[in-house]
């Protein structure tokens, strides 16, 4: 991969990593209820999902799912569900030293299959692996991706989970993070219709 086009898939990593989507709302969550430290298994599920799902797309799941058009239906109900449920995680958060058995973050496996039912993570990996790999070295090209997509995001959904921190230090009282978390469920709620409202009016 060329030099500069190695620096517009890094502009283009930062830039989709480090705008606001359903991660780094839950992200901005995780940090003002749990802390910094309890929230890495997130931050590494978000990574590790993302590149996983570079590798696949790349290496051909984006073809199967134009063959067969059923099944993106399926995956994308499944999908819906999943990320409601997540929601209903977030709103229903009480915080550290909370005794409820919902009062943990997100394991790195919840939040790599997150990946999956997240519009933005598809997007954005999508969009790098069609637009930043050569079909002579394509193989190489979508390591590179993978790459420089967990490198170059890491550092801002960190910071996002250090807003969280922040935020935390605001939301002192019990029922004002509860209302903080509340709001964060509604918010990943309503990134889910635009979505499922096209996928409604396709069938």
């Amino acid at each position: 991969m060329a030099p500069d086009t190695l620096l517009a898939l890094a502009t283009f990593s930062i830039v989709s990593c480090g705008t606001p989507g359903p991660n780094n709302m839950m992200l901005l969550s995780s940090g003002a209820t749990f802390g910094f430290r309890r929230t890495l298994p997130h931050i590494f599920g978000i990574s590790g999902g993302c590149v996983i799902m570079v590798l696949l797309l790349g290496f051909g799941l984006a073809g199967v799912m134009a063959r067969l058009p059923g099944l993106f239906t399926a995956l994308h109900l499944a999908s819906t569900a999943y990320l409601l449920y997540l929601a209903w995680r977030i709103a229903t958060s009480v915080g550290v030293g909370a005794t409820s058995p919902r009062g943990k973050p997100l394991s790195f496996l919840d939040a790599a299959a997150f990946q999956w039912a997240n519009p933005k993570a598809w997007a954005m990996t999508l969009g790098a692996a069609t637009s930043f790999s050569r079909p002579e070295h394509f193989a190489a090209d979508i390591a590179a991706i993978a790459l420089i997509l967990c490198v170059a995001g890491m550092p801002c959904i960190m910071l996002w989970t250090g807003g969280g921190t922040v935020v935390r230090r605001v939301l002192a009282r019990p029922a004002q993070l509860r209302i903080f978390n509340v709001s964060m469920g509604a918010l990943l709620v309503l990134s889910v219709l635009p979505g499922l409202f096209e996928l409604v009016r396709r069938v």
